[in-house]
Formats: structure tokens, C-alpha cells, sequence
């Protein structure tokens, strides 16, 4: 093991344990790297590696924090990683989101509020029959954004929003290129609607798999 990753380690192993929990300050630079045996550069290289990720915060002149360790901030580094990826390696994040997104969607079947259905509704009426691409597209984010959310499930929520980056740029190709796109969009949107008021669990999830297989079917075909 490289002494960096032997670094990562030993503060992951702290963590864990609940010596550093969320929030607290580190110890300062020298008396950490005696604690853990370790070399002043060698820990230097990871807390760098771990604020990249979001596990430590660096402040300037304050000292170096664990962050709240909250999952949407931890899975915020998926977000950026996947964005390099190429369109066949699309299809595969495409095939995680198709299982991860009816599962969330039928979660959210029983908890989403009224309020947010309405919300999502007028959201829908405000496109009309024949919005742009980056209107769709724009509305399609946020819808699935709400019901995740709404699932409960503060990971998958946030596992779904790192899978959105290259997953946003099939859908605006396809809204491009597909001749009925934007009206199966619409007509697929508020068929999962239809299910969450009816708080139809399986309805609301055989309508998220046709939703996002549609894009994935295309993308295939396409490429």
C-alpha cells in the first residue's frame, strides 16, 4: 500500500471509529501525523485527497474539519467522474438509473405531498404541448429530482443526482433527434403523476422503467 493510501486509511479508520465524527476539527498537522505514525508530507497528500472528495473541508486559517459527511455532498464526486465518460459508457449509467429510478419512484408513491404533485403539475401545464428541448429537459431534471427526493431514501436520492450529468446530455440529443420525444416525455411524465396521486406504488414504478428505458433504448439504437 502507497503511504498516501496508508494515510487515507488511518483518518478513514478514525472516522469510523467516532474518534473524529462530523464536524470536528482535526488535530493540528504534527501531532496528527506522531498519532498515526506517519510523515507530515504523506499526510498533507491525504487530506488533500480526502477534501477532494468531500470528507475533509480545508479552511484557510481555521484548520481542516471533517464535513457533515451528509451523502449528497459525499456522492457529489459521482456527479463529476461520470461526466468524462463516453456515450457506450453512458449506456451503462443509463442501465444503473433504470434500476435505481422506478425503485425511488415507487418509494416515494406513499410519502410524496400534495404539494409537490400540484407542483410538478404546473410545472408540466406551464411546457404546453410543444416545449423546447432545453425547456424539457430543464422540467425533466427537476421532476425526477422532486420524486427522488421524496423517496425518503437520502442516498438513492443522491446516487440518482450523481447519475443525472451524462444521462441529461442523451436526453437532449434524443429530444433533437427523435421526431415524438417530446410528446412521449410529456405523455410518460404525467403518467407517473396519475400513479403518485393514485399512490399506486407499482403503476408509479412500471411507468419510471418505461420513462427511462425509452431514452436508453434510443441511445443504443443510436449509437
Amino acid at each position: 500500500m502507497a503511504v498516501t493510501d496508508e494515510a487515507i486509511e488511518k483518518i478513514k479508520e478514525m472516522i469510523v471509529s467516532g474518534t473524529l465524527r462530523p464536524g470536528d476539527q482535526l488535530p493540528r498537522e504534527s501531532e496528527l501525523a506522531a498519532v498515526l505514525g506517519l510523515s507530515r508530507n504523506s499526510l498533507r497528500e491525504a487530506v488533500r485527497a480526502l477534501s477532494l472528495i468531500r470528507v475533509l473541508d480545508v479552511r484557510q486559517g481555521d484548520g481542516t474539519y471533517v464535513t457533515s459527511l451528509d451523502p449528497q455532498l459525499l456522492l457529489e464526486a459521482l456527479s463529476f467522474v461520470v461526466d468524462f465518460h463516453r456515450d457506450d459508457t453512458v449506456l451503462e449509467f443509463l442501465a444503473v438509473r433504470r434500476i435505481l429510478e422506478p425503485a425511488a419512484t415507487a418509494l416515494a408513491a406513499p410519502r410524496i405531498a400534495e404539494q409537490e404533485l400540484d407542483a410538478l403539475t404546473a410545472r408540466l401545464d406551464a411546457l404546453g404541448g410543444t416545449p423546447s428541448v432545453d425547456e424539457l429537459v430543464a422540467c425533466d431534471l427537476e421532476f425526477h429530482r422532486v420524486i427522488a427526493r421524496s423517496s425518503g431514501n437520502t442516498v438513492l436520492s443522491s446516487l440518482l443526482e450523481g447519475l443525472s450529468g451524462p444521462t441529461t446530455g442523451a436526453r437532449v440529443r434524443r429530444g433533437l433527434a427523435q421526431r415524438d420525444a417530446v410528446g412521449r416525455t410529456l405523455h410518460e411524465h404525467r403518467a407517473i403523476l396519475a400513479a403518485l396521486r393514485d399512490r399506486d406504488g407499482e403503476a408509479a414504478r412500471s411507468w419510471a422503467t418505461v420513462h427511462i428505458a425509452s431514452v436508453e433504448r434510443w441511445l443504443r439504437s443510436a449509437l
